[in-house]
């Protein structure tokens, strides 16, 4: 292999690792943490370590399935650990995500099932396999409060069978997998959220339309103080692009109140809702510029502490007067690493686990001492990246055609002066999300390749308020891959990018961002990489229609001529630039078959066309070899491109 093409493949394989540490976890007592480590495929390991006597991290499991992964992990007790396992597969020609819960002991050992196993009786699939509410029930030992999908079983010849269906919660003993209902099943209900102490406060109802479809509102009920009785508490009406009504997340049994999101003049704010019956709201953050859109919690508890935001950079503001003077001293003892935030704690709050990262740093993993304040690094969290030099990220805005100023994050090359250089757009995923400053794997790829790199907030993102996600990037695409295509310019009218050598890369929307900017203008980018991209918003809308969600994936498309004229694959013979296409086959959130259409019908129009296909894997490529493959591919594609 030639010099060249092995640095390109190393350092695809180096940027393509997922990150070494996920879901890092303190035992109650703060003497354990346990984390888990993807390996280089589709294997995950599950590591303890002794902190009290400072032992290597132990492995204790390895899962190995490409069609499941550890969703999350945590410590049941000071011996057990529970871990949602996340998978999908292919029943009756459909595409489904399912979840399951197992409990371990820390050793690796008496492995428990504590999802419900179902049999032929079942008059369903149990796709939602449990989420934890709380991880300490208030005079019970070795328990967990966990929701249950309840289906009906089939009574033939058996006088023993279950006739509930619905969402419920129950108890469950972590070392047996017994379990004891403690929340009827109710088939509206959509969700649980359970205080402090493991007592159910707040339920989600959402009714279903005539057709089965999942209804417009969502109604969320709560419960005063030793009551079982059910009380009206928000309405969130659904209809629109953007939630309005007051959304709850966590409840404070001992201040009674839930905390949650509601819109503020056009900008979601962060308050507290009194459960006592007064319905009393208290706006705790707000602002009126982006929205306040984090609620920080800690601990085994998920003691509320503070809310955050994110205008140019990710910003937390602490409740808490201790927790802020902490945080106020660990940005003095970690300059170079400004994103901290606290990942988890022990029981009794003595024992913080923070993670620090910058825009350059990948992360590392602490341990914070309350009483003595010691901080002692644990664990890089991307490892093969732990000593590479980084590309600064810079906020910027830039002008669109219509005078709107779009931020966006401007990434260049370490000592690079920034001039005709190769340069990339990268429009983000979502459209209802939005890029933040800090460290981003992809980006910091396409840097080490020696290219400059522009993440632009398009109208159509999250995060900037109601006026500025407007129709959403479907329906108002013009705005918003308008907005991305003057990106594109401006890198070239700063004198940045080298006009013939700019291309446009996306994942998701940011990949159907880049194949339809070629429909805008296609002589602006010279070549076009989308990863698992939206091709035709009919097809979008139709391979949603045998799923619950589909009047929501309906009302998000909306009907008329932008379908149409949105619709990339339509458009291909307007395309100039070259075009690589990457997707996985079990993607659940955009069918391989949108790659596919975009193959077939810019084939037919004789456009160059490359087809990159992973066999078995879902919409976030979760496979180290995998994403290094596309980045390998990606990095010899544009090199070939604009050339």
């Amino acid at each position: 292999m030639p010099v060249a093409a092995e640095e390109l493949a190393e350092t695809a394989a180096k940027f393509g690792a997922r990150q070494s540490v996920l879901s890092p976890a303190l035992s109650p007592s703060g003497d354990k943490l346990l984390y888990v480590q993807p390996g280089t495929s589709s294997e995950e390991t599950i590591y303890v370590v002794d902190l009290v006597n400072g032992g290597e991290p132990k492995p204790i499991i390895t899962t190995n399935e490409a069609q499941a992964r550890l969703n999350e992990c945590t410590w049941a007790t000071e011996e057990r650990i529970v871990c949602q396992i996340f998978g999908f597969q292919e029943t009756g020609g459909m595409l489904l995500g399912f979840t399951r819960l197992m409990a371990l002991k820390d050793d690796g050992s008496d492995v428990t099932q504590l999802t419900p196993p179902t049999d032929w009786r079942a008059m369903g699939i149990v796709q939602n396999g449990g989420d934890w509410l709380a991880l300490d029930i208030e005079g019970e030992e070795n328990k967990i409060l966990m929701t249950r999908q309840y289906v009906k079983e089939r009574s033939n010849n058996t006088r023993i069978f279950n006739d509930k269906e619905g969402l419920g919660v129950d108890w469950v003993d972590v070392t047996n997998g017994r379990f004891r209902n403690v929340e009827e099943p109710n088939r509206m209900a959509a969700g649980y959220i359970a205080d402090e102490h493991g007592k159910v406060r707040v339920m989600a109802a959402r009714d279903s339309a005539a057709s089965g479809y999942d209804g417009s509102d969502v109604r969320y009920l709560y419960r005063p103080k030793g009551t079982n009785k059910w009380e009206a508490l928000s309405t969130v009406d659904q209809t629109g692009n953007v939630d309005q009504g007051f959304v709850p997340i966590a409840v404070d049994s001992a201040k009674d109140v839930v905390y949650g999101f509601d819109t503020v003049d056009g900008y979601r704010a962060l308050f507290s809702v009194a459960l006592d019956g007064t319905g009393k709201r208290e706006q705790l953050m707000a602002r009126g510029d982006v929205d306040v859109d984090g609620l920080i919690r800690i601990g085994r508890k998920n003691r509320v502490v503070g809310g955050s935001y994110a205008t140019e950079k990710r910003y937390v503001e602490y409740f808490d007067a201790e927790l802020d003077k902490f945080a106020s001293g660990l940005s003095r003892a970690l300059p170079g690493q400004p994103l901290i935030s606290i990942v988890d704690a022990s029981e009794d709050e003595s024992m913080l686990l923070i993670a620090a990262s910058s825009d350059t740093d990948p992360g590392t993993l602490y341990l914070l001492e309350k009483e003595t304040r010691q901080l002692s690094p644990l664990l890089p969290l991307r490892d093969p990246l732990a000593e590479r030099e980084m590309g600064p990220v810079e906020p910027i805005s830039f002008p669109a055609a219509d005078g709107t100023q779009i931020p966006g994050y401007l990434t260049l090359p370490p000592g690079s002066e920034g001039k005709n250089l190769p340069a990339i757009v990268l429009p983000h995923g979502g459209p209802g999300a939005r890029d933040e400053w800090g460290f981003d794997w992809l980006p910091q790829f396409f840097v080490a390749r020696g290219y400059a790199v522009l993440q632009p907030n398009y109208r159509g993102s999250a995060g900037y308020g109601e006026a500025w996600y407007g129709r959403n990037g479907f329906q108002a695409w013009e705005t918003a891959i308008g907005d991305v295509n003057d990106a594109g310019r401006w890198l070239v009218a700063q004198g940045i990018a080298d006009p013939d050598r700019l291309a446009i890369v996306g994942w998701s929307y940011g990949g159907y961002a880049a194949l339809q900017s070629q429909v805008l203008d296609p002589d602006l980018y010279k070549a076009v990489a989308a990863i698992a991209p939206v091709t035709d918003l009919d097809l979008l809308r139709e391979e949603n229609r045998r799923y619950t969600s589909y009047l929501a994936y309906d009302k998000f498309i909306g009907n008329g001529p932008h379908v149409a004229a949105g619709s990339p694959a339509r458009h291909t013979a307007k395309f100039k630039a070259p075009v690589l296409l990457v997707h996985g086959t079990m993607d659940m959130n955009v069918s391989d078959a949108h790659s596919k259409l975009m193959e077939d019908r810019l084939k037919g129009n004789g456009k160059q066309i490359d087809y990159l296909e992973f066999k078995g894997l879902d919409h976030g490529l979760h496979h180290s070899q995998a994403r290094g493959i596309m980045l390998k591919r990606i990095g010899e594609f544009l090199e070939g491109a604009l050339d």
